[in-house]
């Protein structure tokens, strides 16, 4: 009988010091920068898994500490939230999935966090030219700075993996990394999934965690799309 794994608690706060920075330091120093005194809009952009949604709640985390309230769209949001007198913070996120509806809210929205003096921080799989919204949308999220993400090198990707394995209580050997670096995606989101579900496998066969253990994983189960 396989042993059922346990969780192991809610995921790590998004942070700036939890952020693996690699060749994005100009992007996280203007956001940081932010998180002390508003500025003009920020907008970041780049591949699935180059940190830009860990960035934003960092920012909006960051902001929450002293004691400010901030307001999150994307589109997984059915209801737009109230910007109000007390929001310093507007962070729309995945921009490339809105709908009509998030549209029209998002720009109301901006409007009235500019008007108020309010921070706003975007995302994007693509520049904001390239997104496919509404005009008056769109040139706003491209009105102040834009960041282009990159992806983490190999270096930084092991760094990420030996920190969340830390976390977990995990042993990776070199060539655990040297597999999954290999043969999947540097794309970190991905690469935490793998993890994750490594760490729940583990644990369900009551082995640690090597290569075989590994390989047996997707012939079980076959790989993560």
């Amino acid at each position: 009988m396989r042993q059922i794994p346990l969780s192991i608690g809610p995921e790590p706060l998004a942070t700036f010091d939890s952020f693996i920075t690699g060749a994005n330091a100009a992007a996280v120093s203007h956001l940081r920068a932010l998180a002390l005194a508003p500025g003009a809009p920020v907008y970041l952009w780049g591949p699935s898994g180059s940190g830009k949604t860990h960035l934003l709640r960092a920012l909006s985390a960051a902001l929450r500490q002293r004691g400010a309230h901030a307001g999150w769209l994307d589109a997984t949001t059915a209801t737009a939230p109230r910007f109000d007198e007390s929001s310093s913070l507007l962070v729309i996120d995945a921009c490339e999935a809105l709908d009509e509806a998030q549209q029209r809210a998002a720009f109301a929205l901006f409007v009235a966090a500019v008007g108020q003096g309010a921070q706003v921080a975007a995302a994007g799989n693509v520049p904001p030219v390239d997104l496919p919204l509404r005009e008056d949308l769109r040139t706003r999220l491209g009105w102040g700075h834009v960041f282009a993400l990159q992806p983490l090198g190999e270096s930084d990707a092991r760094t990420a993996l030996r920190r969340e394995a830390d976390r977990r209580g995990i042993f990776l050997s070199d060539e655990v990394m040297g597999y999954l670096l290999t043969r999947f995606s540097r794309d970190l989101r991905h690469l935490m999934a793998l993890l994750e579900r490594l760490d729940e496998f583990a644990l369900s066969e009551q082995r640690g965690v090597t290569v075989p253990l590994l390989r047996k994983m997707f012939e079980d189960g076959g790989a993560l799309s």
